[in-house]
């Protein structure tokens, strides 16, 4: 028996403010290029219209990624974490992912973070 889309859905974890992380990745490069926020309704909307859509918390409104910039995130596959409290959505990438113009969002800051060791083979 296949699940229904609400029974996917139901599977996820939520914050108390009924949000869940959302990392998209180019599906063939598995680069990173965002992460933005879902609640069900955009999560729904993203596994059923085939197009990333996000809650925007600052302004209390859905957006779909690309409907203003022609930027668009065409959905490949969404898949949950083990803990089921984030999303990973692959995508193609139709121009920049970031609002400021770039390929991804994670080229601006670097944290120069010390490199572990190497891992024994």
């Amino acid at each position: 028996m296949t699940e229904t889309v609400d029974e996917r859905i139901a599977r996820v974890t939520f914050t108390a403010d009924g949000l869940v992380a959302a990392i998209i990745q180019q599906w063939d490069t598995r680069e990173v290029l965002m992460l933005g926020w879902m609640d069900a309704e955009a999560l729904r909307r993203t596994l059923t219209e085939g197009r990333v859509t996000f809650w925007s918390r600052s302004r209390q409104e859905y957006w779909r990624k690309g409907d203003t910039s022609g930027h668009i995130q065409l959905v490949r596959e969404a898949r949950l974490d083990c803990d089921g409290d984030a999303v990973l959505v692959e995508v193609e990438q139709v121009g920049p992912a970031c609002h400021t113009g770039t390929r991804t969002c994670f080229d601006a800051d670097d944290l120069a973070a010390v490199r572990g060791p190497e891992a024994a083979a």
